[in-house]
């Protein structure tokens, strides 16, 4: 079946090369019209690509001309539609942030990797962490802290030492980054249904910023963080290199 292809690609010349290319030969259909959208570039691409085509019910097939491809394919131009025919579909459902600054401003955003609150100054954060309304972590003097998705768990939280989920797994990981008290404190393994809550404590002495994959919001009082699963982003993969193949192999490198 001859499909609609809408190619995207980032600012890096290798990927705007390609996209040129690509179009010469398979054609450059509308985005509202295409039956799926190939990016082309990095994994940061790749998430941008995600959240601004949230809108289209049409998948994203990524071909890596970036740096960093988990979520991308390898790059082949000859055989792209017997590759597209053969994908197989995974279905990723993204984060909810919302957050207040403390100038009253509300913020919201979703988030397909993680939410980060980093501090924003010389002074280490200090965070209170609640579930479901009930409070488990008192104080956490750290750099930052982070809710993550299974398929962003092998991004800046595994980076942080956090775990790599498994990805139908219904849990989120809350994983600290550099946690300087408790000092032995390395995260924990969270519902999927769970409602995390930070509150910043000495937001005036101590600034910290939150974070949805790349939207960032500065000077956050407090931050309230969820699954979304009414939303899901479709994403292709090669046989046997989805994203369930590339957790494992991540594990074993």
């Amino acid at each position: 079946m001859t499909r609609r292809i809408n190619f995207l690609a980032s600012d890096a010349p290798i990927a705007q090369a390609a996209r040129v290319a690509l179009i010469a030969r398979y054609g450059d259909a509308p985005e509202d019209a295409a039956d799926v959208i190939v990016a082309l570039g990095g994994d940061g691409f790749m998430l941008q690509t995600l959240h601004r085509t949230q809108g289209l019910d049409v998948p994203v097939y990524g071909m890596n001309r970036g740096t960093v491809g988990f979520l991308m394919n390898e790059y082949s131009a000859p055989d792209l539609m017997e590759r597209l025919a053969a994908a197989c579909e995974e279905v990723i459902s993204p984060l909810s942030m919302r957050a207040e600054s403390v100038n009253g401003t509300q913020h919201h955003a979703l988030a397909i990797n993680e939410v980060s609150l980093l501090r924003g100054g010389p002074q280490a954060a200090l965070l209170r962490i609640s579930v479901d309304g009930l409070v488990r972590l008192e104080e956490l003097v750290c750099d930052g802290a982070m809710v993550a998705t299974p398929a962003g768990s092998t991004a800046y939280n595994y980076s942080a030492h956090g775990p790599i989920l498994p990805i139908g797994a219904d849990v989120l990981a809350l994983t600290p980054v550099a946690a300087f008290r408790p000092r032995r404190w390395r995260g924990a393994l969270l519902p999927k249904a769970a409602v995390v809550r930070f509150d910043t404590l000495e937001p005036d002495k101590r600034p910290v910023m939150a974070v949805a994959d790349s939207r960032s919001v500065e000077n956050v009082l407090w931050v309230e963080i969820r699954s979304e699963p009414s939303m899901g982003h479709r994403i292709l993969f090669d046989p046997g290199h989805g994203l369930e193949e590339r957790l494992l192999r991540e594990q074993f490198v």
